[in-house]
């Protein structure tokens, strides 16, 4: 086999398709907790805005709108309506901030990947221990957000215990998805689209007032976003109003993680192997 045949056999086998053998991803995880040590309060701000949002509502905007419909029709107070969805927001809003513009500056400024793969660390490795860093640092505001609330009478049920996973299943969706869409960027003002896609999403997808204000053809569109399917979860747990539906919106989250991984380790390869 000629040389440059064996670099591409070299560069496949260190793309996603080989099972994960190394303890690479765990050693990059590491990586990045010792340097949030020294940078805490950043960690810590992702944590304000929605619980900021979560405040004005209670004891501003809350006690103008009343009750609103919940899941299944049931009357549920403001607060206790948008509560799930500002968690579901912070989840999407913390995993794309890691997986996209931190990605970007590693990869193309701090050229932290190509140091990594330097070592037996393999894409699949560098992609997996990104996406396990956003569900880290998503986890633990989930944790926080959900401690908030219980003790704002905002968790009706104790399937509200389930919030904490469905939040790190958001995180994982979006992580995936965020960290491949960066591999495919090229200057700092691409990084509009991402609030272009976000900022929709956040603003329609059933967070702040019901399904059924919309008009027909734009709920059909709003069911099919990815923070919508994050909305639904989180409110039918934090009520209690738990059936059989609920499977296809975590389907639909597991499906678009996965897929996000496997684009990001392959570009990965792309970028740095060949």
């Amino acid at each position: 086999m000629s040389m440059p045949a064996l670099g591409q056999a070299a560069g496949a086998l260190r793309v996603f398709p080989v099972p994960l053998r190394s303890r690479g991803s765990l050693h990059l995880i590491e990586r990045h907790a010792r340097v949030y040590r020294h940078t805490w309060l950043m960690f810590v701000s992702g944590l304000l805005e929605p619980l900021f949002y979560l405040l004005s509502i209670r004891v501003g905007l809350g006690q103008l709108v009343g009750h609103v419909a919940g899941p299944a029709g049931r009357p549920v107070s403001y607060a206790t309506f948008v509560a799930p969805a500002l968690l579901a927001s912070s989840a999407m809003n913390g995993a794309m901030l890691d997986s996209t513009f931190n990605v970007y500056f590693r990869l193309k400024y701090a050229k932290l990947y190509d140091a990594a793969l330097a070592t037996p660390m393999r894409t699949a490795d560098v992609a997996l221990g990104e996406i396990v860093w956003s569900l880290i640092r998503g986890g633990i505001y989930a944790c926080a957000f959900m401690v908030i609330m219980v003790a704002m009478g905002l968790a009706h049920s104790p399937w509200a215990a389930a919030n904490v996973p469905v939040a790190l299943l958001i995180g994982f969706g979006f992580a995936a998805v965020g960290m491949a869409g960066t591999t495919y960027m090229k200057t700092w003002q691409h990084f509009e689209f991402v609030t272009l896609a976000t900022l929709p999403m956040f603003l329609f997808s059933a967070s702040f007032y019901p399904l059924s204000v919309y008009p027909a053809a734009l709920r059909i569109v709003v069911e099919c976003t990815p923070l919508y399917q994050g909305v639904a979860l989180l409110r039918a747990f934090s009520l209690g109003v738990v059936g059989p539906g609920l499977i296809w919106h975590a389907v639909y989250l597991a499906a678009m993680g996965v897929a996000g991984v496997l684009v990001a380790s392959r570009r990965l390869g792309t970028l740095l192997l060949s």
